[in-house]
């Protein structure tokens, strides 16, 4: 099972949830998360033990994120197909994803990784100039694939009647 099928069913992505975090408020506000994760897990600098209790708060911002803002009026939107595109993404197998993509979507995950491996030595190290540059590479290279996830979910939304049904 690959990362994104474990993570969908950790945070419990149902029909509903996925519908939710299809809004724009949900995808742009989950910019805010790594950051703050960054900031709460750096405060052991200044407030030791007591930093678990921003780091709770972030974890649960992350996990309440998909289900706090109402289905969008429209999903005619970059934010909401790329969310669109995610479930693409998780619904079909390997063979089912188009070859253009596949290439793109394996190296932007490596990038992703990269990136947020800095931040955590950064974080650990507390070297901040290495924490800064992980958390900026993990969001353009994130943001770099939900782009391709708009780009996946346009593909084969003109091949599968029922993700075309996804957007209105």
């Amino acid at each position: 099972m690959n990362m994104e099928k474990k993570s969908a069913r950790f945070f419990n992505m149902t029909q509903e949830v996925w519908e939710r975090h299809a809004n724009p408020l949900s995808v742009y506000s989950r910019y805010s998360c790594l950051p703050l994760l960054c900031v709460a897990i750096w405060s052991r600098v200044w407030i030791g033990w007591y930093s678990l209790l921003p780091v709770a708060l972030v974890c649960l911002w992350v996990w309440l994120n998909p289900r706090v803002f109402g289905r969008p009026n429209s999903t005619d939107n970059w934010a909401s197909r790329a969310v669109l595109g995610e479930r693409v993404l998780l619904a079909q197998s390997e063979e089912g994803i188009p070859r253009h993509h596949k290439s793109a979507i394996r190296t932007l995950k490596w990038v992703i990784t990269f990136g947020f491996l800095c931040a955590v030595y950064g974080l650990i190290f507390l070297h901040l100039w290495l924490a800064v540059f992980g958390t900026i590479i993990t969001i353009l290279a994130k943001t770099w694939f939900l782009d391709r996830m708009v780009w996946l979910y346009q593909d084969l939304s003109e091949t599968h009647p029922e993700y075309k049904r996804w957007l209105y």
